[in-house]
């Protein structure tokens, strides 16, 4: 299980970053879309790492919803 940030973007597609996991980002046109890829994204980022019998990084970041 990966904690993941979702956020608009610029250019009007939905981004989306696996924090805990370094460069692993996708995006979408919709959120649904983006959700969807950066799934796909982790598993080949995690299947890579495997493959290459190099550890892969744990879950580490915790996440709050701060309202300013």
């Amino acid at each position: 299980m990966r904690q993941v940030v979702i956020y608009p973007g610029e250019d009007e597609y939905w981004v989306a970053e696996c924090p805990s996991l370094p460069g692993c980002i996708s995006q979408g046109r919709t959120k649904e879309e983006a959700i969807a890829n950066i799934r796909e994204a982790i598993q080949g980022y995690v299947a890579v790492l495997q493959e290459d019998r190099l550890p892969v990084p744990p879950e580490r970041f915790d996440t709050i919803l701060l309202a300013v």
